[in-house]
């Protein structure tokens, strides 16, 4: 009993500790955040003399203006949304069709199909760029949204999280809609797909987030102006505006790219954290 004892009065405080550490590593990754949104909002002049302190003294939106006279970066943001909305599309449709496919239907090659998909997880992005530049140079269609688009629609851990999601549910269920004749879509459609909503939603915010806040490969396939998203068209203009416009402008920059994701996040947390928690507890 006493043994007990200690450890129920030694708990409260270890759950204290822990959450004081917690506190002070969210603050130390919110400090470079905090100073980046700071010096958006400071002139640039104040800011060639100095980029110390916390408070936006004096305050200004001169930076933000500046940034939305540039006449392409709605047309940067229309290219984003586009490929951003496309690509987390097409990869719910591809991997819980895969995933269905891979947890409930029984096909040749399945187990080495399913092996190869899981080694996908361990080969880097940068490994195949050359190929795929290669791939849609013959084709031709770099400087489209397909070209920005189709490279990252079959997402190797999108098919894994939707195969781990399909084999918990219980075969009942799909037995049950058999036996009223309902066909193998059918099940699919109307009983697997609604209860796979949270996995779904969660792989849908990471794969948009992922596409939104994606670098190298528009990079690599966007050369033409117009065709840029916004993470590439900012970064082309970083240079001139840190030489004629100032560190304020390139701060401002960050913060207008970084901004829709962190919205995105802010709605849509709970679910995210629901579907982690769900994948964890399976």
């Amino acid at each position: 009993m006493s043994r007990d004892a200690t450890v129920q009065v030694q708990n409260p405080w270890l759950d204290r500790l822990v959450l004081v550490l917690l506190i002070l590593m969210a603050a130390m990754w919110l400090i470079p955040v905090i100073w980046i949104v700071v010096m958006s909002l400071k002139p640039n002049a104040v800011l060639m003399r100095s980029t110390a302190g916390f408070l936006p003294i004096p305050f200004t939106l001169q930076n933000f203006t500046d940034l939305l006279q540039v006449s392409a970066v709605p047309n940067w943001l229309i290219n984003s949304l586009i490929v951003a909305v496309a690509m987390t599309l097409l990869t719910l449709i591809v991997s819980s069709l895969a995933g269905y496919a891979f947890a409930r239907l029984d096909f040749p090659g399945k187990r080495i199909i399913f092996i190869l998909v899981l080694a996908g997880l361990m080969v880097p992005e940068q490994a195949v760029f050359i190929p795929l530049h290669t791939m849609f140079a013959d084709w031709g269609m770099h400087n489209t949204h397909v070209a920005l688009t189709m490279p990252r629609v079959a997402v190797p851990i999108g098919v894994f999280l939707m195969t781990q999601f399909f084999r918990a549910v219980p075969r009942e269920l799909e037995e049950a809609a058999e036996l009223d004749n309902a066909s193998r879509f059918t099940v699919f459609w109307k009983i697997m797909l609604p209860l796979s909503l949270p996995a779904l939603t969660t792989l849908g915010l990471f794969t948009f987030l992922h596409a939104w806040n994606d670098f190298l490969w528009p990079l690599v396939s966007a050369t033409e102006t117009d065709m840029y998203t916004v993470t590439v068209g900012l970064a082309s203009i970083q240079g001139n505006f840190a030489q004629t416009q100032g560190l304020g402008s390139v701060m401002a920059s960050a913060v207008f790219a970084s901004l829709p994701v962190v919205l995105i996040y802010l709605i849509f947390q709970r679910y995210i954290v629901r579907g982690v928690a769900m994948g964890s507890t399976r």
